[in-house]
C-alpha cells in the first residue's frame, strides 16, 4: 500500500468530571483567550499528542505517552505520565529531554518498563511508581528497538538489529564500525530488498534476544533466520509476545527467502525463550498475513489478526482464536465485514476490545468471544488502544475539532468520561470550523461517504473557495479523525472550505467496496470524486464552484496527475505530494512489489495493459492546470525521479508549477519546521489561484 495513515463528536460529561487535580497536573487551567484564533500551522505542530496508554495490572491507573514539540531542536520529545483510571491525581513520571516510550507494567504495578534514548543508546529501563528514580534493565552494545515483558517480570525479549550471522551481540556493532573505515562506499546486493520505506538495506535484521530482568545472556531466539521480527518498516511490540508460562516466544516475521519483496505471507512462529532449536510456524496453512499476538488472561488461548487473501495487505484482518497450546482454531469474525485494528482481552477473558474503520468513523467494539458477536461501543470520532480498566474500559478518542484525549465508560459504552485534557489550554485559544459527513449516490449508484469542513468564522452568506483533499492507499480513509499532515483544520483556518470523499476503495464500507478498485485506479475513484465534488457543491451553498483546488499525497498524488489529463478544465490548482507519474515504471523503481502486481493483477510484463489503462503518463499533452509538485528524497516507495518526470513535463508545457523538494523526508514530511514550510507553500499556491483576485492560468502548451 502507498500509505497516507488517514461532524459529531463523542457525547460525555461535562468539564466538572474532569478532576482538579488532572488539570493542575497537567498546567492546563489557564483562562481561555479574550479572542479566540483561528488554529495555525504552529498550533498543529505544536500540540501535545497522546499515546500509548497501558492500564495497570488492577485497573486502577493508567500510564500514557505524551509528546511534546521541542521546535528549538526541530523534533517531539516524549515522556511518561501516569494517572488514576478515573482521570485524577495524573502526574509526569519523566522528563529526561531523550525520549522515553513503550511503557509496560511490571506484574505487581509497583514499576513500570519503558524504552529510553537517554546515554546515547535505546535500553529498557524500570521506574519505581512510588518514588525513586529510573534504573537502567539492559546494557545491551546495540539498540533496543521494542521489547515485551514475560508474566512473571523475570524476562525481557527484546528487539535488536544484528548481522544475523554474527555468534555474538558485540560482532555486530565491530563489523559495523569496520564497514564505516572502509574507503570504499559501494554495497553490493544479490537479491531484494536493496531499500525498503526510507532506509538502505545493510545486511542486519531485526532479531528477537530473550534477556533475564536480573541480568544475564541475551539469547537470539530467531537465531539463523533470514527475516526481521517485528516485521519492517512498521511493525513493533504489538507483533511478539511471551508464553503464559514464559517458556516461549510467540512472534511474526516474514520468513520467505527471496520472495520478500513480493510476499504478504507475515506468519507467526513459536521459538524456545532458552534459544533451544528452531521456530515453529504456527500459521502454516495460510499464505497471508498473520498477526498481533495476544494471549487471555489464563493463558488458554491466543487471539491473533489475519487475512486470508496472499499478495493483498488491505485485505480484512479476521480475528483468530487458538487454544493453547493445542492449536485448535476458530475465525471469530467472519461475518464481521469490517477489519480489526489491534486487539486486548477483558479481564475475564470473555471479550476481545478492538476498533476499526466503519462508515468516516473509527469505533471501539466489543467481541463477545463465544459467540463472535460484535458490539459498538461508541459512535463517533476515533477510538483506539481499547483496554479494560476496573469495570470501565479505557480508550484513546479524538475528532477532526479535537485532538487524542483518554476516555472511559461502562463496558457497553455508556457513560462516556473525558479523563484528560493535555491541550485544554491551547485549545481554549483557537477556533475550528464546524464539519458535518454527507453521502450521495456514486459509481453504479451506490452510496458514497464524505465530509465537509467549513472555514472558520463561518458566514452563510458567503462563498468559499475550495480544498479538495484526495486520500492515499488507496485503500485509505478521510475520516472523523484529527490528523497531525493532511488535517482539515488547516485549511479551514486560512479561510478554505474543505470536501473529502471516501471514494470506492477506500477503509471502512465492507471489504468489497475496498476491493472493487483492483484494476481501476483512474475509474470508480474519479467517477466518485467528480461525483461527490458536484453533490457537495449543489447541497452546500457556500462553497465556491468555480475556486476549487485539488491536492492529494500517494495514491492521492497518483490520482492529481490523472485527474491532470482527464478532469483538466475543473480546478484553478492542483497539488500533487509523492504522486505517481508512470504507473509500468513505478513497479520498476519502488521497493513493495506485492503492491502493484495485486493491484493491476500481474507484472508489467505479464500484464501490460493493466499498467497502461489508467497511466497518468500517457495524458499528459491534454495537462493545463497550475500543479505543485511536492517529494522527499528519503521516499522509496514512491521515488523522486516521479516527481521531477511529473515537474518536467509540466515545465516543458509551460504550466505554471512549482516542485518543492525535502532531502530529509520519507513518504511523509515528520520535522516541525518541515511541516511548517510545506503547510505554507501550500497555502501560497492555494491563495494564489483560489482567492479573489487570482488570475487565470496561462498555459503555454509545448513549442
Amino acid at each position: 500500500m502507498l500509505p497516507w495513515r488517514e461532524g459529531h463528536p463523542c457525547h460525555f460529561d461535562s468539564e466538572e468530571a474532569l478532576p482538579l487535580s488532572l488539570l493542575a497536573a497537567l498546567a492546563l487551567t489557564a483562562a481561555p483567550a479574550a479572542s479566540p484564533r483561528p488554529y495555525t500551522v504552529q498550533d498543529q505542530v505544536t500540540m501535545r499528542r497522546l499515546s500509548e496508554p497501558r492500564v495497570s495490572p488492577d485497573g486502577q491507573r493508567i500510564t500514557f505517552v505524551l509528546r511534546t514539540t521541542d521546535m528549538e531542536a526541530n523534533r517531539g520529545r516524549t515522556d511518561l505520565w501516569l494517572a488514576n483510571a478515573d482521570g485524577s491525581g495524573a502526574r509526569q513520571l519523566t522528563s529526561h529531554p531523550d525520549s522515553d516510550t513503550q511503557p509496560v507494567w511490571a506484574p505487581d504495578g509497583r514499576s513500570l518498563f519503558f524504552l529510553s534514548s537517554r546515554g546515547g543508546s535505546s535500553q529498557v529501563w524500570r521506574l519505581p511508581i512510588d518514588g525513586g528514580e529510573p534504573q537502567q534493565v539492559t546494557k545491551l552494545p546495540l539498540d533496543v528497538n521494542a521489547f515485551a515483558l514475560s508474566r512473571d517480570g523475570s524476562k525481557l525479549a527484546v528487539a535488536l538489529e544484528v548481522f544475523p550471522d554474527c555468534a555474538t551481540l558485540e560482532c555486530t556493532p565491530q563489523r559495523a564500525e569496520a564497514k564505516a573505515k572502509n574507503k570504499s562506499s559501494g554495497r553490493v546486493y544479490d537479491k531484494l530488498f536493496v531499500r525498503h520505506w526510507d532506509a538502505w538495506k545493510d545486511g542486519t535484521r531485526s532479531h528477537l534476544f530473550v534477556v533475564p530482568v536480573a541480568g544475564g545472556t541475551p539469547v537470539d531466539v530467531t537465531k539463523g533466520m533470514d527475516a526481521d521480527a517485528p516485521s519492517k518498516p512498521f511493525g513493533g511490540a504489538e507483533e511478539f509476545t511471551f508464553t503464559p508460562d514464559g517458556k516461549g516466544v510467540v512472534f511474526t516475521a516474514r520468513d520467505v527467502g527471496r520472495q520478500e519483496s513480493w510476499s504478504t505471507d507475515l506468519d507467526l512462529f513459536l521459538a524456545s525463550a532458552d534459544g533451544q532449536g528452531q521456530p515453529r510456524k504456527l500459521t502454516v496453512s495460510n499464505r497471508a498475513t498473520d498477526t498481533s499476538p495476544v494471549f487471555s488472561p489464563d493463558g488458554k488461548t491466543l487471539a491473533y489478526l489475519a487475512m486470508e487473501r496472499p499478495g493483498y495487505e488491505a485485505d480484512r484482518l479476521r480475528v483468530i482464536v487458538r487454544s493453547w497450546p493445542e492449536g485448535k482454531e476458530r475465525v471469530l469474525t467472519e461475518k464481521w465485514d469490517r477489519s480489526a485494528d489491534g486487539l486486548s482481552w477483558s479481564t475475564d477473558g470473555q471479550t476481545l476490545f478492538t476498533s476499526a474503520y466503519s462508515n468516516g468513523q473509527h469505533p471501539a467494539f466489543a467481541i463477545d468471544v463465544a459467540s463472535g458477536q460484535v458490539r459498538q461501543l461508541t459512535q463517533q470520532g476515533h477510538a483506539s488502544d481499547v483496554q479494560q480498566a476496573g469495570g470501565r474500559i479505557v480508550y484513546g478518542f479524538d475528532t477532526l475539532k479535537t485532538p487524542a484525549d483518554l476516555f472511559s465508560s461502562n463496558a457497553d459504552g455508556s457513560d462516556a468520561r473525558q479523563l484528560t485534557r493535555v491541550n485544554q489550554e491551547a485549545l481554549a485559544s483557537i477556533r475550528f470550523g464546524d464539519y458535518e459527513p454527507f453521502t450521495f449516490a456514486g459509481w453504479n449508484g451506490e452510496q458514497v461517504y464524505g465530509y465537509v469542513v467549513k472555514p472558520v468564522d463561518f458566514d452563510a452568506k458567503k462563498k468559499y473557495p475550495v480544498a479538495l483533499l484526495i486520500h492515499g492507499g488507496p485503500q485509505g480513509s478521510f475520516s472523523d479523525h484529527f490528523h497531525y499532515r493532511w488535517n482539515p483544520q488547516a485549511f479551514a483556518a486560512r479561510g478554505y472550505a474543505v470536501v473529502s470523499i471516501d471514494f470506492h476503495g477506500s477503509t471502512g464500507y465492507g471489504q468489497a467496496f475496498t476491493d472493487s478498485i483492483r484494476d481501476d485506479w483512474g475509474g470508480k475513484p474519479l467517477e466518485d470524486l467528480q461525483k461527490g465534488l458536484a453533490a457537495a457543491i449543489s447541497r452546500y451553498s457556500f462553497l465556491h464552484p468555480e475556486r476549487v483546488c485539488a491536492l492529494g499525497a500517494s495514491y492521492g498524488g497518483y490520482m492529481i496527475n490523472w485527474i491532470a489529463g482527464n478532469w483538466p478544465d475543473r480546478f484553478k490548482c492542483l497539488v500533487n505530494h509523492d504522486g505517481i507519474l508512470d504507473e509500468r515504471m513505478a513497479y520498476f523503481d519502488t521497493e513493495e512489489l506485492w503492491f502493484p502486481e495485486w493491484e493491476h493483477k500481474g507484472t508489467p510484463w505479464e500484464n501490460p495493459e493493466a499498467y497502461e489503462k489508467h497511466n497518468p503518463v500517457a495524458h499528459v499533452g491534454k495537462w493545463k492546470t497550475p500543479m505543485l509538485v511536492v517529494e522527499g528524497g528519503k521516499d522509496f516507495r514512491v521515488v523522486e525521479t516521479q516527481a521531477l518526470g511529473t515537474f518536467n513535463a509540466l515545465q516543458r508545457r509551460g504550466i505554471p508549477s512549482k516542485f518543492l523538494y525535502f532531502p530529509d523526508e520519507n513518504h511523509w514530511v515528520v520535522k516541525p519546521a518541515n511541516s511548517v514550510l510545506w503547510h505554507e507553500t501550500v497555502f501560497s499556491w492555494l491563495d494564489q489561484w483560489t482567492k479573489p483576485g487570482a488570475a487565470a492560468p496561462s498555459v503555454k502548451g509545448s513549442p
